[in-house]
């Protein structure tokens, strides 16, 4: 049996500490009225950094002049008044918004990992595969997060809709009633779909369909343990068979419903599969490093240099995978140039989001390939680990750029605040992950395909 060292425990708990501080810290430091806003931006100025309110005086001109063409009773300066108060009042919002929407990337993060490592093991049992068994307690306690990771999402969205704690999700406050002051037209054709009932009540959908099939796979999983028949190793084949389609379904939702209504106006047929691309390589490379770790603790004696390379041969895969739908999904659009659709990529390309949608490339594709190409290095624990660290920074990265654009504008923030809800967020991570891991025997030795799996050789 793992047992969950002191140490580790002390660690994560630290990191939970540190990170609900630096959080606080966030909440603490965001502006509060538009004279702060107006403090910040001329102190941008003083710092040769007032690009961002050229831009906005410029738009604010355009729509300034557009309103008074249609309302001919107001001056242009009262016009241009109203837009200045206007645009800071947008500004505030954004810059409010910063401290939740870095709570929110790394809860969706962290979620989306430990959903996805129970997508893979559950791939392994539709496929009845026989070299993975060894691996299947680590995937099992790997899946713990998703009890309480959804259950602070669940509470993260209604406090963002029904409690309106904050603007993350601008559709929310829009109307189609094209009278009204914050009429949005794109709104017409999606308020069936994007309304708070129907989006918290598919919402609790998704997350049930995660803890309820984990629940399911994991109970016949330890009772296959003490089985004389396969009664329950057939079980959980049929649920893990279930559950995949009904994470087809879910997660195509879920990637419309929390990550792309972030830009409302934008859509894509692409994205939730690039989600699920940029979480699934994530999610087998946690796999491979837990399990590095817990073989070098001298625990999983079983796993040997083959199973690592597999788990290197997926982290490979899965990552030219994600390449081809980032390429995929920006080239059609850019290509087609419709204002739609590349209003997207506006800020991530051209802004100053650039060196993040670029660097990660390298970090998701060029540095994965280039590293895990070569058979050799595929089982070399420190190689993997390399890689694999690179790896998750690039798919956080990923995660940030999906959502910081669309919540903060288009002016690049990380610091204190992010740094801390990632902290806070890995610290509940490894702790329940680890804790749960303590749950069971590390050998799932009542699997009729164990001894495949424990004297497999890759060849």
């Amino acid at each position: 049996m793992y047992t969950f060292s002191s140490k580790l425990k002390t660690f994560s708990i630290a990191l939970v500490i540190l990170g609900a501080l630096g959080m606080a810290y966030g909440f603490f430091t965001a502006p509060k009225t538009t004279d702060e806003i107006k403090e910040m931006m001329q102190h941008a100025e003083s710092s040769h950094e007032a690009t961002v309110a050229e831009h906005a005086t410029a738009s604010t001109h355009e729509a300034v002049t557009n309103e008074h063409k249609a309302e001919g009773e107001h001056t242009t300066d009262t016009h241009d008044a109203h837009a200045a108060e206007h645009h800071l009042e947008h500004m505030l919002m954004q810059a409010q918004n910063r401290p939740w929407a870095a709570m929110y990337v790394a809860m969706i993060f962290f979620l989306l990992i430990s959903v996805c490592v129970l997508v893979f093991y559950a791939m392994q049992r539709a496929a009845s595969a026989g070299w993975s068994p060894v691996l299947f307690r680590v995937m099992e306690g790997l899946t713990a997060y998703i009890v309480p990771g959804s259950i602070l999402i669940l509470l993260f969205l209604i406090y963002s809709s029904v409690g309106h704690g904050n603007h993350l999700f601008a559709w929310m406050y829009t109307s189609i009633d094209p009278t009204a002051e914050n009429y949005d037209f794109a709104m017409v054709t999606k308020d069936w779909w994007l309304n708070i009932p129907g989006w918290l009540i598919r919402s609790v959908i998704y997350v049930s369909i995660w803890i309820g099939f984990r629940h399911l796979i994991l109970k016949n999983s330890r009772a296959q343990d003490e089985a004389t028949d396969t009664k329950h190793f057939m079980k959980s084949f049929n649920y893990s068979v279930l559950f995949l389609a009904l994470f087809l379904l879910s997660e195509l939702f879920m990637a419309f419903d929390w990550l792309m209504a972030i830009d409302h106006h934008w859509f894509s047929q692409l994205y939730p599969f690039y989600v699920f691309s940029s979480m699934l390589v994530t999610a087998i490379t946690i796999i491979a490093l837990v399990t590095v770790y817990l073989k070098s603790r001298g625990f999983l004696p079983n796993v040997n240099d083959s199973h690592i390379h597999d788990l290197g041969k997926y982290m490979f895969g899965f990552s030219i995978f994600w390449a081809y739908l980032w390429f995929d999904q920006f080239m059609l659009q850019w290509y087609a140039n419709i204002p739609e659709e590349v209003v997207y990529f506006m800020p991530r390309l051209l802004g100053e989001y650039q060196p993040l949608f670029i660097g990660m490339v390298f970090l998701n594709f060029t540095f994965p390939l280039l590293l895990l190409m070569n058979k050799t290095y595929k089982n070399k624990p420190w190689f993997l680990g390399i890689t694999g660290l690179a790896i998750i920074v690039g798919h956080y990265i990923d995660v940030f750029v999906m959502i910081a654009p669309g919540t903060v504008g288009n002016e690049l923030h990380f610091g204190i605040p992010e740094i801390g809800a990632i902290l806070f967020f890995l610290g509940l991570f490894i702790f329940f992950t680890f804790n749960a891991l303590t749950k069971a025997p590390l050998h799932a030795k009542g699997n009729p395909f164990m001894k495949e799996s424990e004297v497999y050789q890759y060849h």
